[in-house]
């Protein structure tokens, strides 16, 4: 990583001064009394305010220092708004008093937002020095509706530079950190709202996703998240790094801490017309499940093998189900490699120039080298690159992948995309069709989570969630488990004889010297799943959710007040 600037180095040091100073005055956590709150979901603060029992300004308040907290362990906050926030609270409050009618379905609900939404006032660096110090002139859609539905925005959340990776970590705002061990990353690129929304710090929270940005921080810091398909919901007046590209579209989403308070948001967000008349006008639709689901399952893609602990997350899902009645089918992705080429072909198109421009003096995050090595490597080299994983290592994906990695012409990329449109038209009919499903369940990665400077050389480990992205399809992710040392031991199944998956990925998570993949290490980590649905049918996803999540059973230990309740008997 090469040095600051001395005129970044002053950016930087201003930002994090003016997060400091907007920190100063708040305590560092609830006090005893105010833990109802942070331990009540968004239905409930909702539901509670409506009754005339709660009021907004004391939600707030317990928020407001449950986030100090949170920040304080995790490096988890960006911009930070409490005057604001705490004027709307008050008016909120004065307005209920008055009318005894609730502004809207998010009436006193403290929100979170990634950074990269604008807010009339304030900056959206997306972790880049030279976006900085360049407030917003207006607000972003997502921001507008929520505030017409009565929420309180108070705090924005880090992310990684460009977006583009597993780790929360930039040169701006600093590094995130897992809340359940800061050992590991909270992952990325919604990574700030996750560490926030597991340690309670907000009620609930709004990411994005283009590749797994939603699903692999909600899995490592064990809360719910939803990947709408594109349409659904606004993404004008979010900061893109690289504005224009829909290649693979990338999209809103809420975050937060239970399948119910997933469906309020969304209840509160479809269907809102948006700025550049993309979003479709269908407002949130009740459906009503089949008393027997059929639901689809793997355990593995074929390109990296999921590890012990996500393979049982998947497995402990689907024994559940069946015990409740539902049918369960395991299948296999068709032609499973061909979505990874056809991603990173279609991500690195114009070589990566439109998403590092903006590095500007900033240090490039070493998260970001390998990904983006492809296109800068001449020709011949790439391929001879390629051709020594492939001939000596045996390793086609790896090779193949490597070859997809440079720049390409219009030519080119419209190919990329009629394949896209060719895979999306295969996969409706070789897995939906064929085998008549309400859903598929999945792992979110190959592993829990990544140590800090995982990304480095496995960011190969988003293509299982940027496989829904390339789909276009809607994708819910909640916590089932977690890692137990024991349970997850890397046995023969991942040692002897050659695997489906990329050689050279696979031997460097479990057989190296020092594996990525550690169980022991990783102990009592959260290990989520993807929750799969059809085009359209984000409502019927959200209610595969509820009948999962039911089904696993309350007890496992992830909701509001999980946090403080597994650190007190750690």
């Amino acid at each position: 990583m090469r040095p600051f600037s001395k005129s970044n180095a002053a950016i930087v040091s201003q930002k994090r001064a003016e997060r400091a100073k907007a920190l100063s005055d708040i305590p560092k956590d609830a006090k005893k009394e105010q833990q109802m709150y942070i331990r009540a979901s968004a239905t409930e603060i909702v539901e509670r305010i409506g009754r005339g029992e709660w009021k907004a300004t004391d939600v707030f308040e317990a928020y407001v220092s449950r986030a100090a907290f949170a920040h304080a362990k995790t490096n988890c906050l960006t911009e930070v708004m409490i005057g604001p926030a705490r004027q709307r609270a008050a008016e909120l409050d004065a307005e209920f008093a008055a009318t005894k009618k609730l502004r809207g379905p998010l009436h006193g609900v403290p929100i979170s937002l990634k950074e990269l939404f604008d807010i009339e006032g304030y900056d959206s660096t997306v972790g880049f020095s030279q976006w900085a110090n360049d407030p917003a002139k207006k607000n972003a859609d997502v921001v507008s509706i929520l505030l017409d539905a009565g929420a309180i925005i108070y705090v924005k959340t880090n992310l990684p530079q460009t977006l583009f990776g597993l780790e929360c970590s930039n040169p701006v705002w600093g590094r995130t950190t897992n809340p359940w061990n800061d050992n590991f990353t909270c992952g990325g690129s919604s990574g700030g709202e996750a560490a926030l929304l597991a340690m309670d710090g907000s009620a609930g929270g709004i990411g994005t996703d283009i590749g797994g940005s939603l699903r692999v921080p909600a899995s490592y810091c064990g809360v719910y998240s939803l990947k709408p398909a594109s349409g659904r919901m606004s993404y004008c007046g979010a900061k893109d790094p690289v504005p224009g590209f829909n290649g693979v579209p990338a999209v809103p989403g809420p975050m937060g801490r239970s399948v119910q308070d997933i469906e309020l948001f969304s209840r509160a967000l479809f269907g809102h017309a948006s700025t550049d008349g993309e979003v479709a006008p269908i407002p949130y639709r009740d459906v009503t499940l089949p008393k027997k689901l059929r639901i689809g399952y793997y355990t593995s893609d074929n390109y990296i093998k999921a590890s012990p602990a996500c393979k049982r997350a998947v497995l402990e899902t689907v024994e559940a189900l069946r015990n409740a009645g539902h049918e369960c089918i395991e299948f296999g992705i068709p032609e499973s490699q061909l979505p990874v080429y056809i991603f990173v072909g279609l991500s690195s198109a114009d070589g990566y120039k439109t998403l590092l421009k903006h590095l500007g003096p900033d240090p490039k995050e070493t998260a970001l080298f390998l990904v983006t090595l492809g296109p800068r490597l001449p020709s011949f080299l790439r391929n001879f690159v390629a051709w020594i994983a492939e001939t000596f290592l045996g390793d086609e994906l790896f090779a193949n992948t490597a070859r997809a990695s440079r720049r390409k012409d219009v030519a080119e990329y419209y190919q990329l995309i009629n394949a896209r449109n060719e895979y999306r038209a295969k996969f409706d009919v070789e897995v939906w069709s064929k085998y008549e499903l309400d859903g598929i369940i999945a792992p979110v990665q190959a592993v829990p989570q990544l140590p800090h400077g995982g990304c480095d050389k496995f960011i190969a480990l988003g293509e299982s969630t940027s496989l829904y992205n390339l789909l276009d399809l809607p994708v819910g992710c909640l916590p089932v488990t977690r890692v137990n040392a024991s349970k997850d031991k890397v046995t023969d199944e991942w040692l002897v004889g050659p695997g489906s998956g990329s050689r050279m990925f696979e031997s460097g998570i479990y057989t190296d010297k020092k594996p990525l993949y550690d169980p022991q290490a990783a102990k009592g980590m959260p290990i989520n799943i993807q929750i799969v649905g059809k085009k359209w049918e984000e409502e019927k996803v959200i209610a595969l959710m509820k009948v999962i999540d039911d089904a696993l059973g309350r007890e496992r230990g992830f909701g509001p007040g999980s946090w403080d309740e597994y650190m007190s008997k750690a």
